[in-house]
C-alpha cells in the first residue's frame, strides 16, 4: 500500500525569511497542511508562468525539457519529494519510455516547473509533512495567492488582458510612479501610457469615494 501523500501546488508568495525569494506552497490533497519551499526568483517566475498558463514568446527551461522528453516517447510519470535535510527539499523524477522506468534526481524547485507542465502528480513522505507542514489561514492564503503570484512578471510576460490590469492593480504606488519614469527616460511610451492610465484610474476611485 502507498503510503505517500499527494500533494498540489497552491502557489507562490514572497518569503518572509530571505529578502528576494519567494515560498512555493505546495498543499496536501486531502489534507489541511501546507509545505512552503522557499525557490528563487527565476524559477518561480516559471512556476508562475506554469500556473497561469501564459506561454513565453520562446520556450523557458523547464519547456525545452519537457518538450525534449515528450519529442522522444518519455513520460515523466510522478515528482517524489522524499527527502528533507538541513534546510533542503529533495526530489526525483519518475521517467517511463514504455520499456523501463528510470528515476532522477532533480532540485524540487526544478521538478515542480516539470510536473506543472506536463501534468504529473506530485508525491512526498509521511514524515515530511509531519516535519515541515502548517495549517495556514485559509483567507490569508487565498489572498496571497491572488495578490503574490503576478509580482515578479513583467508586462511584457503576461499576454491577457485581464491579467495585465490584475498586476497592474496590485503594484505599490511608489513603484508605479517609479515605473512611469523609467518609462518615460526609455522613451516607451506604450508602457508610459499604460501606467499613468492606472495611476489616474487610481485617483479617480479615490476621488469618487
Amino acid at each position: 500500500m502507498d503510503t505517500r501523500i499527494k500533494l498540489r501546488v497552491q502557489g507562490l508568495t514572497n518569503s518572509q525569511i530571505q529578502s528576494g525569494a519567494y515560498a512555493l506552497i505546495l498543499a496536501e490533497e486531502e489534507g489541511v497542511r501546507r509545505i512552503p519551499i522557499i525557490v528563487g526568483t527565476s524559477e518561480a517566475q516559471s512556476i508562475a508562468i506554469a500556473l497561469e498558463r501564459i506561454t513565453p514568446p520562446r520556450p523557458l527551461t523547464h519547456d525545452l525539457f519537457a518538450t525534449f522528453a515528450q519529442a522522444f516517447g518519455v513520460r515523466l510519470c510522478e515528482v517524489f519529494i522524499y527527502k528533507f535535510e538541513d534546510g533542503v527539499f529533495y526530489s526525483e523524477l519518475l521517467f517511463d519510455d514504455g520499456i523501463k522506468q528510470i528515476r532522477l534526481d532533480s532540485r524540487t524547485s526544478d521538478a515542480i516547473g516539470i510536473a506543472l507542465r506536463v501534468k504529473c502528480d506530485i508525491y512526498t513522505t509521511p514524515e515530511i509533512v509531519r516535519e515541515c507542514g502548517v495549517v495556514l489561514d485559509d483567507a490569508a492564503e487565498e489572498k496571497d495567492d491572488d495578490d503574490d503570484s503576478f509580482l515578479y512578471l513583467e508586462p511584457e510576460e503576461i499576454h491577457d488582458e485581464a491579467q495585465l490590469k490584475k498586476w497592474l492593480s496590485l503594484l505599490e504606488a511608489d513603484e508605479l510612479l517609479e515605473r512611469l519614469d523609467d518609462a518615460i527616460a526609455d522613451e516607451n511610451y506604450e508602457y508610459a501610457k499604460m501606467y499613468k492610465d492606472e495611476i489616474r484610474r487610481r485617483e479617480e476611485e479615490d476621488g469618487a469615494k
